[in-house]
């Protein structure tokens, strides 16, 4: 090993370090983000009610019905 030799780190590494030196709250933001959409509790009851009331749909939406 070099004496001067010094790990590589990816521009985007730096970038991501930089972003989080200037902004120190980002990960609590992403975290408040991310639970306004995705972190919920989901509700079996309605899902199973909810798949119960779908109606098949036939193979070509297009075409009437051949009885």
């Amino acid at each position: 090993m070099p004496l001067f030799w010094k790990p590589y780190k990816s521009d985007v590494t730096a970038f991501i370090e930089e972003l989080r030196a200037k902004k120190p709250t980002l990960e609590q933001e992403q975290r408040a983000g991310r639970a306004l959409l995705w972190d919920k509790r989901v509700d079996l009851n309605a899902q199973a009610e909810f798949s119960e009331a779908t109606v098949p749909q036939q193979p070509y939406v297009y075409q009437t019905k051949v009885q």
